[in-house]
């Protein structure tokens, strides 16, 4: 019988350890991939803590998957798919079909959306099987540690900016310069967009500028960061990063006359919002989830093309515990990327 490893945990915030798995054909509709990288994401916590609905033990998280075709199911191959195509998957891991978003074509919404780590055993493994629909083709240009993270925390920073308001020219701020930050203020400034970078600390205004931020606001300094952004003219737009709802909130009066406020930073604290900050200029606040494969391959074409890749620390995937505790303590710089090579 031949098996494949996995790093799994066997109890909500249990302990990372590797287990073998037999190696199974795909069913109908499925590939089977050899996994070459899997980014560590935030949302992978919520997963191992075992805090969504339907999260089953052992679990194997992972929705940042890079690699290659080694099998596929019946009716995928007239999909346009071959073995040994590199391929990405991201939290987007498949959509039921039929709900009402989906008839509506907005397959990001599903009611039944399957993402990797969820609804079946995620990337952090030497392979793992997915449905079809999920899968995006990965350019010549990126390698498999460069397009992991790139199908979760590069969409979503991608379609989060170019899905708003803002149009070249346009003030758009990036709140946080973590893990999706750093992509959101290259992505800000490849779209031809004027771009503030807004973090704690003026120690961070030397890396947003190499990130190419035309400003930085420090937002532990005694300026507020609306009066920072008002006194520029104005933010068209925000890209929340940053998973606090302080941080969040006190963005909102720095937004222009219809501006719009795009929340992807995940904290289950309220945000601090009056109904007079909205009404009074026309601002706008939306949540963002991530995005399609086809939007994935979308964002990697702009990043080989504009030369966008995230910062990134690979760590064999033996080391999966490591690499998720340092995700979670913040000490991330700013990407890790589990390896199996």
């Amino acid at each position: 019988m031949s098996t494949y490893r996995v790093a799994q945990v066997t109890e909500p915030n249990g302990t990372f350890e590797l287990a073998e798995r037999e190696i199974r054909p795909p069913g109908p509709g499925q590939v089977r991939i050899a996994v070459e990288a899997c980014g560590v994401c935030h949302s992978d916590a919520l997963f191992v803590g075992g805090g969504l609905p339907g999260v089953t033990f052992p679990e194997v998280p992972g929705h940042e998957i890079a690699g290659r075709i080694e099998e596929l199911g019946e009716g995928t191959r007239e999909r346009g798919w071959s073995v040994g195509d590199r391929v990405a998957v991201g939290w987007f891991g498949g959509a039921c079909g039929h709900c009402p978003s989906c008839r509506r074509g907005d397959f990001i919404v599903c009611a039944a959306l399957k993402v990797p780590g969820w609804a079946y055993d995620g990337g952090f493994g030497e392979r793992t099987t997915v449905p079809v629909d999920a899968l995006a083709r990965i350019p010549d240009a990126l390698s498999a540690a460069d397009a992991g993270p790139l199908a979760c925390a590069g969409v979503t920073t991608f379609n989060g900016l170019r899905r708003g308001p803002a149009e070249p020219g346009d003030l758009v701020a990036v709140l946080g310069l973590g893990g999706l930050g750093h992509l959101g203020v290259q992505y800000a400034v490849a779209m031809g967009f004027e771009t503030v970078a807004i973090a704690r600390g003026a120690e961070k205004a030397d890396f947003a500028k190499r990130l190419g931020a035309h400003h930085y606001v420090d937002s532990t300094a005694s300026t507020p960061v609306a009066e920072a952004l008002a006194a520029l003219g104005g933010a068209k737009a925000v890209l929340a990063t940053a998973g606090s709802s302080e941080a969040i909130t006190a963005t909102v009066d720095g937004l222009a006359p219809r501006g719009e406020l795009t929340v992807i930073g995940a904290t289950p604290e309220p945000l601090g919002i009056s109904p007079v900050q909205l009404i009074m200029s026309g601002r706008v606040v939306r949540g963002h989830p991530s995005g399609t494969a086809r939007d994935i391959e979308d964002t990697m074409a702009f990043s080989a093309l504009h030369g966008i890749r995230p910062m990134t620390e690979t760590v064999p995937v033996e080391r999966a515990g490591e690499a998720y505790d340092k995700m979670l303590a913040g000490a991330a710089r700013f990407r890790m990327v589990l390896t199996t090579g």
